[in-house]
C-alpha cells in the first residue's frame, strides 16, 4: 500500500515500526489516536517506563491542536497542569526566539492583534505559557514529545476488531492485519471507536434532562444564541409547505423541550487563514458549487437588510488571531461555518463514511465562503472584506492549506459507574476521586436546524458557565465493572452530552491522556484491573507530576448558583412560551439555570408575559418555586398565576427586590395532575420595576 506523506520529524519517529506488510506489534500500553490526548498519555506512560505505542488511522498527530485550534479554549488557566501545561510552556519558548516571527514582530502581535496574552515581555518569565499558536508550531512541540519519550507512531490503522479474553482486551486488529498487543489500551480517539469494538457501555446524541437531573440537557425549547436573528420563510416556495425544505433545513418536528434525541452538536472546520497577500492562497469553491444551494443564505442576508441593517461579516464567523498574521477562525451566528444537521451518522460511522462526511463538510465550508465573496445578494462592503482572505500557504502544506482534520466536537461516550453531568459543573455534586480539573463554560453549538412557527430556527446551542474549575471523575475514564478491566478512556469519557460540551477542550484532553495512563502504568504495576486501582496510589502520583486535583481559587463566577440543591423539575426562561417583549440579562453569572435569565427592560408593563407548563411524570403534592436572580432594580410587586386543572386560579405577587430568598421563591405548595396542565404565568402587569424570569421548579413532596 502506498504509504501517506507526513511530516518530516514524524516520519523519523515512525519509520523503524512502519512495514508495507501486517505485523504484530507489542507494548505495555497501546494509545488508539494520536489526538492531543493520546499523545499526552503515550508520553506519560513512557516517562513512567513503559512500552508506549500510537495507532492512528489518519496521517497526522496532535488532533485538533495541530489542525486549527490555535487559539486555546481555557476556561482557568490555573487549572492546567502536567504534561498540558509544559505543551503550553514549550509554545511560549518557540515564541521568545525572533527567529518564530517571519510575518510579524513578536511586539506588534501582542499589541495590535489581542492574542490575549498581556504583553510580550511575559514570554520572558520562566513558567511563560502561550495559548495561541500557529498550527505547525503545534506540530512541532507534539513532534518533539514523541522523539524525547521514544513512543513509536503507526498512522493508517483503521481498527476493525477488537479480541477479548474475558472482560479484557488482548488484541487490537486493524484493516490492514496489523495486530497491536498490550497490557492496557487507551482509547483516545474523538469517535470512542476502541471502546465501542470492546463491547463496553456507551451513548451518542444528547440525554433528556431527566436521565442525570438536568437543566441544559435534550432538546431546547428556545435557543438564543447563534441564531437566525430575523425571520426566514424554510420553503422553496416560499409560503409553500408543500413545495419542500430549502437545502441545509432538516425534516421533522421540533420535539418536546428537554427530551433527548440521537443528534450531536455540529462539526466545523476551524480555518487557519490570513489576509497577508504574500502568504495567502486563493480561497477555491468546491468543485461542484451551486449558488442554489445557498438559497437560505441569500434569504437570510436579504432579510436583515430589509429589516433596516447592514449585515457584517463578524456576523458570520469569528476569526481569532494567531501570530504571523494568521487566525483560528471559528463559528459565529445562525449561520456559519458549523454545517449543522451533517453531522449524525459520523460518530459510529465506517472509515468511508467518515471521510464522505468530511468531505461534505469541506464542499459546504468552500461552498458558504465562496457565496458570501461572489453572490450579489452579498453587501458590496461584506464581499471585498472576505476576498481579502484566504488560506495560509505555510500551514498545512500536505493538504493544500486546508485544515487536516475535521472538528469532531462530540462523538460516542462512555457510560461509566460515574456519569459527569451538570451537577458536576455547577458545583452541585463534586467528584472524590479526581484525576482533573475542567473549566469551560457548558458549551454546546445546535444540533439541528428546522422549522418551528413557520420559520427556520437554529436548536441546540447551549453556552452557560460553571461555578468554578472542578474535579473530573477517575471512575468516568474506566468502564464500568465488568465490561472491560484494561481500557481507559480519556477523551470520550462518561459524561452527559451537556457536561461534555464543558469537558471537551484539547488542554483537558491532555490532562485526562496523562492521567490515564498513570493509572495504566499504576495497574501493570499492581497487577490490578484499572477499575481496582488505589486512588490515593494514583492521586499521589498525579501530584507528584504536577496536576492539579483541587480548586483552591475564588469561583469563577460567585453569582452563577445556588446554595441549595435543585432537586424537582426544572424549566428555565427558554422552555416558557413568552408573549411580548423580553430581553436577555447582560449579567449571565446571575443566572442560576439554564442559559441566562429574561428581564422585560423595565418596559410595556401589561404586555410581556412568560407561561411554563411542566410535564409532571406523576400525579400528587409539588412545591412550586420561582426562579429570578434579585437586585435592588427589580419590581416588588411581580403578579403571578398557578392554573391547575378543575382548582381556582391561585393570584400571588413576588417581591423580586428582595435578597432574603436568594432568587428561589417558595409559591406553596399544591396538588396538581400528571401530564401538561398546570400552568404558572407571571406577568410585568402593573410592576414598579423590571422583571425577571430565570426558571420555575416542580418539587415533588412525599
Amino acid at each position: 500500500m502506498k504509504l501517506p506523506f507526513l511530516p518530516l520529524l514524524f516520519v523519523l519517529a515512525i519509520a523503524p515500526t512502519v512495514s508495507l506488510h501486517a505485523q504484530i506489534v507489542e507494548a505495555d500500553v497501546c494509545v488508539l489516536g494520536a489526538t492531543s490526548g493520546g499523545i499526552a498519555a503515550a508520553v506519560k506512560a513512557s516517562r513512567m517506563g513503559k512500552r508506549a505505542v500510537i495507532a492512528d488511522a489518519g496521517a497526522f498527530a496532535g488532533g485538533l491542536t495541530t489542525s486549527g485550534i490555535g487559539a486555546t479554549d481555557i476556561g482557568n488557566k490555573a487549572a492546567i497542569g502536567g504534561i498540558a501545561r509544559e505543551f503550553y510552556r514549550r509554545i511560549a519558548r518557540h515564541y521568545t526566539n525572533e527567529t518564530a516571527w517571519q510575518w510579524e514582530t513578536r511586539s506588534d502581535y501582542f499589541t495590535r492583534r489581542g492574542s490575549g496574552q498581556s504583553k510580550a515581555s511575559d514570554l520572558e518569565s520562566a513558567d511563560a505559557t502561550m495559548w495561541t499558536f500557529e498550527p505547525h508550531v503545534a506540530d512541532l512541540v507534539f513532534s518533539n514529545l514523541l522523539r524525547e519519550a521514544k513512543v513509536p507512531v503507526h498512522f493508517g490503522q483503521r481498527l476493525a476488531s477488537v479480541r477479548k479474553t474475558g472482560n479484557r482486551i488482548t488484541e487490537a486488529v486493524m484493516e490492514n492485519g496489523n495486530i497491536f498487543r498490550a497490557r492496557m489500551f487507551i482509547d483516545a480517539t474523538y469517535e470512542g471507536d476502541l471502546m465501542a469494538k470492546a463491547d463496553v457501555s456507551f451513548h451518542v446524541g444528547r440525554e433528556g434532562n431527566r436521565e442525570y437531573g438536568e437543566t441544559l440537557n435534550g432538546i431546547r425549547a428556545e435557543t438564543p444564541k447563534h441564531q437566525l436573528v430575523v425571520p426566514v420563510d424554510p420553503y422553496v416556495k416560499p409560503g409553500d409547505a408543500t413545495s419542500g425544505l430549502l437545502p441545509f433545513i432538516q425534516k421533522g418536528e421540533p420535539g418536546k423541550p428537554g427530551d433527548g434525541d440521537a443528534s450531536v452538536q455540529t462539526y466545523n472546520f476551524r480555518l487557519c487563514f490570513t489576509t497577508n497577500a504574500a502568504n495567502r492562497l486563493p480561497l477555491n469553491p468546491p468543485s461542484h458549487y451551486d449558488a442554489a444551494e445557498f438559497e437560505l443564505l441569500g434569504r437570510y442576508l436579504e432579510a436583515i437588510v430589509a429589516a433596516g441593517r447592514t449585515p457584517k461579516l463578524s456576523e458570520f464567523w469569528n476569526p481569532i488571531w494567531l501570530p504571523n498574521q494568521k487566525t483560528d477562525i471559528n463559528n459565529n451566528g445562525g449561520f456559519s461555518t458549523d454545517f449543522i444537521g451533517a453531522n449524525y451518522e459520523f460518530p459510529e460511522g465506517d472509515f468511508e463514511t467518515r471521510e464522505r462526511i468530511t468531505r461534505e463538510h469541506e464542499d459546504y465550508t468552500r461552498g458558504f465562503l465562496h457565496f458570501l465573496a461572489t453572490s450579489p445578494r452579498v453587501p458590496e462592503a461584506m464581499r471585498e472584506e472576505i476576498r481579502r482572505w484566504g488560506p495560509c500557504k505555510d500551514e498545512f502544506r500536505e493538504t493544500a492549506g486546508w485544515p487536516r482534520q475535521l472538528y469532531v466536537r462530540e462523538g460516542r461516550r462512555l457510560i461509566a459507574d460515574s456519569v459527569m453531568s451538570e451537577r458536576h459543573c455547577r458545583g452541585e455534586q463534586k467528584a472524590a476521586d479526581a484525576v482533573g480539573l475542567a473549566a469551560y463554560n457548558m458549551d454546546s453549538h445546535n444540533c439541528r436546524r428546522i422549522v418551528k412557527n413557520g420559520r427556520v430556527e437554529n436548536e441546540g446551542d447551549v453556552q452557560v458557565a460553571p461555578m468554578s474549575p472542578y474535579p473530573i471523575s477517575y471512575r468516568a475514564l474506566v468502564p464500568k465493572v465488568g465490561e472491560c478491566e484494561n481500557l481507559l478512556v480519556p477523551v470520550c469519557l462518561s459524561a452527559s452530552h451537556i457536561a461534555y460540551g464543558s469537558i471537551r477542550m484539547e488542554p483537558v484532553f491532555m490532562i485526562l491522556g496523562e492521567s490515564a495512563a498513570t493509572a495504566a502504568c499504576l495497574a501493570i504495576d499492581d497487577q490490578v484491573p484499572v477499575q481496582q486501582l488505589q486512588y490515593s496510589r494514583l492521586r499521589a502520583r498525579l501530584l507528584a507530576d504536577n496536576q492539579v486535583l483541587d480548586w483552591k481559587g475564588p469561583a469563577s463566577h460567585p453569582a452563577s448558583l445556588p446554595s441549595r440543591t435543585l432537586r424537582g423539575l426544572v424549566l428555565d426562561d427558554a422552555d416558557g412560551v413568552k408573549k411580548g417583549t423580553w430581553e436577555e440579562g447582560s449579567l449571565a453569572s446571575a443566572s442560576r439555570v439554564g442559559t441566562g435569565y429574561i428581564h422585560d427592560g423595565n418596559g410595556n408593563k401589561g404586555m410581556t408575559s412568560i407561561t411554563w407548563a411542566p410535564d409532571l411524570p406523576e400525579a400528587g403534592d409539588y412545591e412550586i418555586v420561582l426562579i429570578a436572580p434579585p437586585n435592588s432594580n427589580r419590581a416588588t410587586n411581580v403578579p403571578l398565576e398557578i392554573n391547575i386543572p378543575s382548582q381556582p386560579a391561585r393570584m400571588l405577587k413576588i417581591n423580586q427586590r428582595s435578597m432574603a430568598e436568594g432568587g428561589f421563591w417558595k409559591l406553596g405548595v399544591f396538588a396538581l395532575p400528571a401530564g401538561r396542565s398546570t400552568r404558572v404565568t407571571m406577568s410585568n402587569r402593573d410592576t414598579d420595576g423590571y422583571v425577571v424570569a430565570d426558571g420555575v421548579e416542580f418539587i415533588r413532596v412525599k
